[in-house]
């Protein structure tokens, strides 16, 4: 494979196999993407990407990270969303979105604004996850779902995969990494549940089961469902077992009958003060084991900032894609400044065509 080889899965076409990965932007009002976003995200669609994803985006209100985050929970966002989906198809990349609900770590500042929790009575809310569990010292106390609560959350995962074909999204990728909700039922150490949802591994994988069962519904047959996955909390060895990347591989082919298509392959994000050993692509590993043993396509994600990395990722079959989340905030024509690297081309726009 070549990281310039274009990717076909279902009826969709990839133009190419480096992707813009989902980014935060902490920047809509209600849930509503604006001129920020259009901005953002059609930049990079210019910029070369075979597909664009937006950002973590609420399946509904009390789903948000931050009171600043996107969301798919109303037909304002829709309508918000359709000349952003609109522009990047234009400029020849896939538009795609990330569906998430960030239970536990929900109600929580943007960057910039501090760390933790939404202060009382400063437009918090109240958070749930599968048990009675903070994320960390004085992080909110969530509520644990009940049997409703849980089946509201399958709904609201369905509605917005809906919403978001609606909105012109051609790619919709499930948000199961980095703490939020369906990794909080997935771990050991946020899920201490004894009921359907909690103790086995089955137990523990069915919601992630049922919410990919429900989005299939209503997302079409001819396009492809991805979902992000922390293949391991990062837990120390001598302390409780977590999420890790056997519980991963099986869980990757349980999904592919269900008609999940790649596996977005991140980690961590469960423990607060985990000890992971950054460096370039070190979540690589992770996502070739993943294909290899699951026998599904995936994506790599992490310090991937050289075009050589990024393409031998792919030319030693470790993934089928790579996405760039902090180099395409440095420079939203990465794809253009990799394919020049390595002698390949993307067609510029007709406006820019003379820099080329």
């Amino acid at each position: 494979m070549n990281l310039f080889d274009p990717l076909t899965q279902r009826s969709l076409s990839l133009r190419n196999r480096l992707l813009v990965s989902p980014m935060c932007e902490y920047s809509a009002v209600d849930g509503v993407p604006d001129d920020w976003h259009l901005v953002h995200l059609g930049s990079r669609a210019v910029g070369g990407a075979g597909a664009v994803f937006a950002e973590a985006t609420a399946v509904s209100a009390q789903g948000r990270i931050s009171p600043q985050d996107t969301g798919l929970w109303n037909q304002a966002q829709v309508d918000a969303w359709r000349p952003i989906t609109r522009f990047i198809k234009a400029h020849g990349a896939v538009a795609g979105v990330q569906l998430a609900h960030a239970g536990r770590k929900a109600s929580t500042l943007r960057p910039w604004d501090g760390q933790g929790p939404v202060p009382a009575g400063q437009g918090d809310w109240t958070v749930v996850a599968p048990s009675a569990l903070p994320f960390d010292t004085g992080w909110n106390m969530p509520q644990a779902l009940d049997e409703a609560g849980i089946q509201a959350v399958i709904a609201d995962f369905r509605d917005a995969a809906r919403r978001a074909l609606d909105a012109g999204f051609e790619l919709v990728e499930l948000h199961a990494a980095h703490g939020y909700l369906l990794h909080q039922f997935l771990s050991p150490l946020s899920n201490r549940r004894e009921d359907g949802y909690g103790g086995s591994f089955d137990h523990r994988i069915r919601l992630t089961r049922e919410v990919v069962a429900a989005v299939r519904e209503v997302w079409p047959d001819r396009l492809p469902l991805w979902l992000r996955l922390s293949a391991t909390d990062w837990a120390p060895e001598q302390g409780p077992r977590g999420w890790d990347i056997e519980q991963s591989v099986q869980l990757a082919r349980e999904l592919k009958p269900l008609g999940v298509d790649l596996i977005d392959v991140s980690s961590g994000g469960m423990l607060p003060h985990a000890k992971i050993p950054l460096g370039p692509g070190y979540q690589v590993p992770f996502a070739a084991r993943i294909r290899r043993e699951a026998g599904i396509a995936t994506g790599a994600v992490g310090l991937i900032t050289e075009p050589e990395q990024a393409a031998a990722i792919v030319a030693n079959d470790e993934a089928d894609v790579v996405l760039i989340a902090r180099e395409s905030l440095r420079d939203p024509y990465f794809p253009r400044r990799a394919a020049s690297v390595l002698g390949a081309k993307i067609e510029a726009p007709a406006p820019y065509q003379r820099a080329w």
